[in-house]
């Protein structure tokens, strides 16, 4: 079948490439008079060819350093510009932020989020502001973050216990898929009320789904650059691997919600025992909001939650332990902080994080260095004007945080991982500072940073105060590699395996 496609697009792609091409550079340059510089691409595929998507931020960084700080890309027949310095992220996400609002949408983004019915791929609107102040007021306030406290307190111990285990057996722990699980745990006890994380066809199914809708999320469909070619997503069997994969999240999210609504599941109506489901559901029936949240609202909504809070979560979580092991100066210094500041506690809580400055300059300098989420995608509204070139409606924008967080002449040393440079420092992650962009900034910055770190700091603290680790026999810090997958979110592509040992 492979091959029956190539022969095709062999036969045809060289007229339609002359006859596209052509009409596609004249209407370029009548209406944008010329665009910023960038590397040359092939008839059709314009870049595609140059671009890996598990390489994207390194990619895009080596093109910086030839084209400069704004260049321009050409991704089949639509047009993308890249910004990879502070001061353009600035002027992009601070003062043309209305006019790059909106997200750039896939095949596989929209099928999997319902048509984008929900906040993290929704087009900037009315339809979007008030998802984002559900989801800011009911789910990702102080407040609320705070009443989630004892999920995260329970699940950090529970994976304690496992890594105990492992110690007391001298086993090597897969941190990667210990992190996984206890994130995964925790996100869905907070959306969902419960866990999927028992052996057995129910865990199989519910990880399998989630691995999927990840990897769909990121997949490459021809038509998503080249309309004309979207048969070819047919005869690969692309297009049926998503609706498979969309038919199954859909039954899994209609049978949660279905669990929520039947009476004789019905929990005790305490505040802290209220699910992300639970308080959607009675949003809806006290019709609170100038939007109605049907069943596929309320379950791309979760969809959102689960996927992106799960992986960013947990990625950050294995980047700062790669971080550590490779740092052994580090570690000791994050370590000795934690036994000075809460002496011999067998668990760290999360009051106690808050005293810990050094280990927060810790998780700081790994969404710098590592950055887990290294490229933030927005797509122009309107037309404006950066760094003297004009940029047209349905531009794809890419500010390269990867690229930015690692300028040498915003960061010393930046190829260092340096934690000593948060301290008294006033740069932050929340959005303010455009040398640091790990969540994003303006209208799109995430919404869940604080749920999300405090998950990364209760898991680090508690990591870093039961156990000592070690390398594997054979192995040495400087054999961890730093390479990453592709996905929205950048997971560690080869597992964190350490042996763990008590602490005396």
């Amino acid at each position: 079948m492979v091959a029956l496609v190539y022969m095709l697009l062999m036969l045809v792609l060289p007229t339609l490439a002359l006859i596209l091409l052509n009409k596609h550079r004249t209407a370029y340059k009548k209406k944008n008079g010329g665009a910023p510089p960038g590397p040359r691409g092939l008839a059709i595929i314009g870049n595609l060819h140059q671009l890996r998507s598990s390489k994207l931020n390194f990619q895009l960084w080596q093109f910086s350093k030839t084209y400069g700080p704004l260049f321009s890309l050409q991704l089949g027949f639509k047009s993308a510009i890249v910004v990879s310095s502070p001061k353009l992220a600035k002027e992009l996400l601070k003062d043309h932020d209305l006019d790059v609002c909106t997200r750039p949408l896939t095949l596989g983004r929209l099928k999997l989020s319902y048509n984008a019915s929900e906040l993290l791929f929704a087009p900037y609107g009315h339809h979007w502001r008030e998802l984002r102040k559900i989801c800011v007021v009911h789910f990702f306030s102080s407040k609320r973050v705070s009443t989630f406290s004892h999920v995260r307190k329970t699940e950090v111990k529970q994976m304690i216990e496992v890594i105990s285990r492992h110690a007391c057996s001298s086993k090597t722990t897969n941190l990667s898929e210990v992190v996984m699980s206890v994130s995964s745990a925790i996100i869905c006890r907070v959306a969902f009320g419960r866990k999927y994380d028992e052996e057995g066809a129910e865990r199989s199914r519910f990880h399998g789904l989630l691995n999927e809708s990840q990897a769909m999320l990121v997949s490459f469909f021809v038509s998503d650059y080249n309309p004309v070619f979207g048969w070819v997503d047919k005869l690969t069997g692309m297009l049926a691997r998503l609706e498979n994969t969309f038919q199954g999240l859909d039954a899994f999210f209609q049978q949660v919600i279905d669990d929520h609504v039947d009476p004789d599941m019905m929990k005790p109506n305490e505040e802290k025992n209220k699910d992300i489901v639970d308080v959607l559901l009675q949003l809806r029936n006290q019709g609170c909001f100038s939007i109605d949240l049907t069943d596929d609202q309320i379950k791309a909504i979760v969809f959102d939650i689960l996927v992106a809070a799960t992986d960013t979560t947990a990625a950050t979580s294995v980047w700062v332990m790669t971080g550590l092991m490779k740092n052994p100066r580090v570690m000791t210094k994050a370590q000795e902080e934690i036994k000075n500041m809460c002496g011999n506690k067998e668990f760290i809580e999360e009051d106690d994080v808050e005293k810990l400055v050094y280990l927060k300059a810790v998780i700081k300098e790994t969404l710098r260095f590592y950055a887990p989420t290294p490229v933030l995608p927005r797509e122009a509204i309107r037309s404006f004007t950066i760094d003297g070139y004009e940029v047209k409606p349905k531009t794809i924008v890419y500010v390269n945080g990867w690229a930015i967080q690692r300028d040498p002449e915003v960061w010393k040393d930046p190829e260092e991982f340096y934690p000593e440079r948060f301290l008294n420092n006033e740069i932050d992650f929340k959005g303010q500072h455009f040398e640091l962009l790990p969540f994003g900034a303006g209208r799109r910055i995430c919404p869940g940073i604080s749920m999300g770190v405090a998950t990364v700091e209760l898991v680090t603290a508690n990591l870093l105060n039961s156990f000592q680790w070690e390398m594997p026999v054979g192995l040495k810090p400087e054999h961890i590699d730093s390479e990453g997958l592709p996905g929205l979110t950048r997971h560690k592509k080869n597992h964190l395996c350490l042996v763990a040992k008590k602490r005396v």
